[in-house]
């Protein structure tokens, strides 16, 4: 199961760096929820995927499974979502102003200073 995680991690991540690096303002913001995605994954595959245990301690019980993998993903889900928010409003305005994606077109002239 670790091998099938550890490929699926790698073509999260090999398809957010290719989006990161295109040119257009939301195929980079996509890329970027890739990117988390793909950490979240390897936070989880990290912490250990064969636990059959809960991750809670009842009293008598012998095993548990580690809580902490579990907490900081959620995290990280939180965090992701907010900056991913954030990222669209901030396309969606420089759309407005600028009435294109491209970060190749976005950039400033040196006449403006």
């Amino acid at each position: 199961m670790e091998i099938l995680m550890a490929f699926t991690i790698g073509f999260l991540f090999m398809a957010a760096v290719y989006l990161i690096l295109s040119k257009s303002l939301l195929r980079i913001i996509i890329g970027t929820g890739l990117l988390s995605h793909g950490a979240h994954l390897l936070i989880l595959t990290m912490g250990g995927l064969g636990g059959e245990a809960p991750p809670v301690l009842d009293e008598g019980a012998k095993t548990f499974a580690d809580p902490l993998p579990q907490a900081l993903i959620l995290t990280a889900i939180v965090i992701s979502f907010g900056v991913t928010a954030f990222f669209l409003v901030l396309a969606y305005r420089s759309y407005q102003e600028l009435e294109t994606d491209d970060i190749s077109l976005m950039r400033g002239s040196d006449e403006d200073e």
